[in-house]
C-alpha cells in the first residue's frame, strides 16, 4: 500500500521529533540521579548543565534556518539526527563533567535542529487539509520516544545510566536513515518579503510567544526533576521508568490536538494544556512518595504536554501560514530561552525552598498562566503573509 505524502512524511518526523525530543533532550532528567552519584556533582553543576542543554537546543533553532535556506528543510532534520547521535555517545563514555556537559549540549541541540524545518515542509508537501494532522503527528512522536525512554530505564535499572544513552545513539541513526528514506528532499526558498515587517510577525505572534514562555519552562522543570523527586522518596526503582512510559503513553492523545483546535480554538487548547500540566505538577511535589499519585501525575502530564506542544505547532501555521517554519522557530526561541533559564533558578533555590515546595510554586506559575490565555488570549489575531498554501 502506497503511503500518501502526508502519512509518509509524518512517519518519518515522527521519528526524528521522537528521538531528539522524547529521548535526547529529556534523557538527562530521567538519568540525573545516577550521573550525580557516579560523578559526584552538586545541585548548582546539574541545574548549570541542564540550562546547557538548552542552550544548545536554542543554537540548532537558530541555525536550522540558515542551514534549510542554503540546502532546503530536509538538510536541518539530518544535521539534527546527526548530533543526537553523536551527544548520546560522548554521554554513553564520559567520565569528566566537561565531556558529559559536551555530550549533554550536543544531544540537546537535535531538537532544535529538527523541529521547526517539518512545519515548513508540511506546509510544501502535505495538502492544506491535511496539514494539521500530520503537524499533530510528527510533534506526538515525541510520546513514541517517551516510551522507548522508558523500556531503556528499566535496562539501566538493571545496569548502568549509560545504557540509555548508548540507547538513544542507536535510535537517533536508525530515525536518521528513515527520514532521509521518506522525507523528499526540498530546494532552498529565498524568504518571502515581509508584509508589515518584523513587527506585524511579532504582533501575530504576542499571545502564542507568550505562552510559549510558561509552557517551556514549566515542562522543563517537571522533566528535570521528575526522577529526582521520586528518588528522593521511598518509591522503587522501577516507578522511575514507569512515570516516563506513562508520559509517553498517555501523549498518544496528542495526535487529536489538530482536530481539537480546529473545533475548540488553538489559544484555549493551549490554556487548558497549561491547567494540565499544572495538576500533574502539584501531584509530583505534593505526593511524589505515592506510586498511585506518581503514575496519576505523569498520566495528567502526557496530555497536557504533548497536546500543548502540538498545538504551538498547528497555532503559528494557522497564524503565518506562508511563513510557519519562521513563525514556529520564533516561539521556539522564545520557549528556548525560558528552558535555559528555568533550571538554572531551579537548581539555585532548591536547596533553601525544597523540591516540592518548587513544584507547588511552578504548578501555580501555570494555572495562573492558563486562566489568563483564556481570559486576555482568545481574541483573534491576524494571519501574517496570506491565507496558507
Amino acid at each position: 500500500m502506497t503511503l500518501s505524502a502526508g502519512s509518509r512524511i509524518g512517519l518519518a518526523g515522527a521519528a526524528v521529533v521522537g528521538v531528539a525530543f522524547g529521548m535526547a533532550r529529556y534523557a538527562y532528567g530521567l538519568t540525573l540521579p545516577d550521573i550525580r552519584e557516579d560523578l559526584g556533582l552538586s545541585e548548582l553543576v546539574l541545574g548549570l548543565v541542564a540550562s546547557a542543554t538548552f542552550a544548545g537546543y536554542l543554537a540548532g533553532l537558530l541555525l536550522a534556518g540558515r542551514l534549510a535556506a542554503r540546502h532546503g528543510s530536509r538538510a536541518p532534520t539530518t544535521v539534527g539526527g546527526a548530533c543526537g547521535a553523536a551527544g548520546a555517545v560522548l554521554v554513553t563514555f564520559a567520565q569528566a563533567p566537561w565531556l558529559l556537559a559536551v555530550g549533554v549540549v550536543l544531544a540537546g541541540s537535535a531538537g532544535g535542529w529538527v523541529w521547526a524545518p517539518y512545519s515548513d515542509i508540511v506546509t510544501r508537501s502535505v495538502p492544506a487539509r491535511q496539514q494539521p494532522r500530520a503537524l499533530a503527528i510528527i510533534t506526538t512522536g515525541t510520546s513514541g520516544g517517551l516510551l522507548l525512554l522508558g523500556g531503556l530505564a528499566v535496562l539501566a535499572a538493571m545496569g548502568s545510566w549509560r545504557l540509555v544513552w548508548a540507547g538513544i545513539a542507536v535510535a537517533a541513526v536508525v530515525a536518521a536513515v528513515v527520514n532521509l528514506r521518506l522525507v523528499p528532499r526540498t530546494r532552498p526558498t529565498p524568504r518571502p518579503p515581509a508584509q508589515g515587517g518584523a513587527s506585524s510577525l511579532a504582533a501575530a505572534l504576542r499571545v502564542p510567544g507568550a505562552y510559549s514562555v510558561v509552557y517551556f519552562a514549566v515542562v522543563v522543570i517537571y522533566f528535570t526533576y521528575a526522577a529526582d523527586a521520586l528518588d528522593r522518596g521511598t518509591l522503587p526503582a522501577a516507578a522511575v521508568p514507569a512515570l516516563y512510559a506513562t508520559i509517553g503513553l498517555t501523549g498518544m492523545v496528542g495526535v487529536a490536538t489538530g482536530a481539537l483546535a480546529q473545533r475548540m480554538g488553538s489559544s484555549r487548547v493551549a490554556a487548558l494544556s497549561l491547567g494540565t500540566v499544572a495538576a500533574a505538577l502539584v501531584l509530583l511535589g505534593l505526593a511524589s512518595d505515592s506510586l498511585t499519585a506518581t503514575m496519576a501525575s505523569a498520566g495528567i502530564f502526557g496530555v497536557g504536554y504533548m497536546t500543548g506542544s502540538a498545538v504551538l505547532a498547528v497555532w503559528t501555521a494557522e497564524l503565518v501560514p506562508d511563513r510557519a517554519g519562521a513563525a514556529f522557530t520564533a516561539c521556539l526561541v522564545v520557549g528556548a530561552l525560558s528552558s535555559v533559564a528555568a533550571p538554572a533558578i531551579a537548581g539555585a533555590i532548591i536547596p533553601g525552598l525544597g523540591l516540592g515546595a518548587l513544584l507547588v510554586i511552578t504548578a501555580a506559575v501555570s494555572l495562573s498562566s492558563g486562566v489568563a490565555l483564556i481570559l486576555y488570549g482568545s481574541t483573534p489575531a491576524a494571519t501574517v503573509g496570506g491565507t496558507g498554501p
